[in-house]
């Protein structure tokens, strides 16, 4: 349950942008998680997430792949995401896919099988095809990039 609520909020911050702990709290409950203001807390510290401005507007909680201190190379590295069925693919700069994937790697996050990497491109194994298409939605949100 504590994997599938965590799952859960990962997506949703990728998806929307959550100001509060009280709105984060509102619609993790809204997809069925019934939760208090510890277990959210204590989820917020074990997932690292963390507050970051986009585009301007208010902080919201941001996911660990911006932090990890491997977001400059995401930044630097992804041109765009997109996905097919299972799979999330990562279209990279030219020679910059191996470094993408081994960053990718060292994240470890939840749902994903495995990374296989080119010269400019990342596949993603997830393990559903609504995991894929967050995967690829969230990652180029965070690589700055924007998803698909």
């Amino acid at each position: 349950m504590k994997k599938e609520r965590q799952d859960a909020i990962l997506s949703l911050i990728a998806r929307e942008e959550i100001p509060t702990q009280e709105l984060l709290r509102e619609r993790v409950a809204a997809m069925g998680f019934e939760v208090t203001q510890a277990t959210l807390s204590r989820d917020i510290r074990e997932l690292h997430l963390v507050k970051q401005r986009r585009s301007g507007k208010r902080a919201c909680y941001t996911a660990p792949v911006i932090q990890e201190g491997t977001s400059g190379i995401f930044q630097d590295a992804v041109l765009r995401t997109d996905y097919a069925g299972h799979m999330a693919v990562i279209h990279c700069r030219s020679g910059m896919a191996q470094a993408v994937a081994v960053a990718l790697d060292s994240v470890k996050r939840e749902g994903v099988v495995g990374t296989i990497a080119g010269d400019d491109t990342v596949f993603v194994l997830l393990r559903t095809e609504t995991l894929a298409r967050e995967f690829a939605l969230f990652f180029g949100s965070s690589a700055g990039k924007g998803g698909f």
